[in-house]
């Protein structure tokens, strides 16, 4: 990617140390909850006909209009990812000083980097040179997110399609925690910016249900049994499915190894981070060594975050820079 030197001089710092409004600066409250995940936003780009990639352009920010109906309400989204009005903000504040320049796609992957960063986890050099969608697909995200009770086999499949590695995959599973899962229409960013991706954030009840049931069987093989009695009562109350439950509940605000700890303890939330440890030995192997090496999962996932956030549309792809990143301007 093409860097502008100007402009990536302003950027390379977090965005947080540039922004002077004080009501709206990513450093003047935790940006985690408000941040859309960026395995989200680079997974809903995803073409659902050819399975091609198109890369991370920022598609899951547009506003539904008359031309298409957008990745926002996809099920996968809906209620999950928020923060916009951040985005809304920070691309409000870099208009007013270098209009039409940076896109939604790049302020997203800085966004995310320094949301990991802001909440105690590794900082790596973002890329410049991304170029916003001019449509997005409901259809898109609904295909191509994988879901919450999805098993290793999905997994794989899912980050091979984008040319990510069983290891990435592990690697920013462990970015959920973020609600920074990747638009790769986000995985992210992170949002995710955007799920570690799972270190921060929180899942609805109806997401993990099927290990409340009382003859789920396989699907809680392994886990803490004392731990899903805990989401049991959360859940029961009539009318819960929405209730959120922590993705980590030892350190929630923190982006850090916790996640891994938790999955070999029996206490992964949702079904595809239990199967993590107890569908593939793969996996398990390598959930395993960022329990122990908080080291190896920052590095890791620091690699798989620049690799995803490289992924890049088709040459033929129709894009622009958008000066409001809910509609094609």
């Amino acid at each position: 990617m093409e860097e502008d030197t100007k402009t990536n001089q302003r950027l390379a710092r977090p965005l947080s140390a540039q922004r002077q409004k004080p009501s709206s600066s990513l450093g003047s409250k935790p940006p985690l909850p408000r941040t859309p995940e960026w395995q989200h936003l680079c997974f809903d780009s995803i073409s659902t006909t050819a399975l091609s990639m198109k890369g991370c352009d920022a598609s899951v920010l547009l506003d539904d209009n008359e031309n298409f109906v957008g990745e926002k309400t996809a099920a996968p989204n809906v209620n999950s990812l928020r923060g916009f009005e951040v985005i809304d903000a920070i691309k409000s504040d870099i208009e007013s000083v270098c209009p039409q320049t940076v896109s939604c796609a790049d302020i997203l992957a800085i966004a995310a980097r320094d949301s990991v960063g802001l909440s105690g986890g590794p900082f790596w050099k973002v890329e410049f040179g991304r170029r916003d969608s001019i449509s997005a697909s409901k259809s898109a995200a609904l295909n191509n997110i994988p879901g919450p009770n999805s098993t290793v086999a999905t997994l794989v499949s899912k980050f091979q399609n984008l040319g990510l590695s069983l290891r990435d995959m592990v690697a920013l599973s462990g970015k959920r925690k973020l609600v920074c899962f990747i638009n790769l229409s986000l995985w992210l960013i992170v949002f995710t910016i955007c799920e570690g991706g799972h270190t921060l954030g929180k899942a609805r009840c109806v997401t993990f249900s099927s290990r409340l049931q009382a003859n789920s069987g396989s699907p809680n093989e392994g886990a803490n049994q004392e731990f899903i009695e805990s989401l049991k009562q959360l859940c029961s109350v009539s009318g819960s499915s929405s209730t959120l439950a922590q993705l980590d509940v030892v350190t929630p605000a923190t982006f850090d190894n916790q996640y891994y700890i938790n999955l070999l303890s029996g206490e992964g939330l949702l079904q595809s981070d239990h199967v993590l440890v107890t569908g593939d030995y793969q996996t398990r192997e390598i959930v395993e060594t960022y329990a122990a090496d908080p080291v190896a999962f920052f590095e890791d996932f620091k690699q798989s975050m620049v690799k995803m956030g490289s992924l890049k549309p088709p040459a033929e792809t129709q894009t622009v820079i958008r000066t409001n990143c809910r509609t094609v301007s």
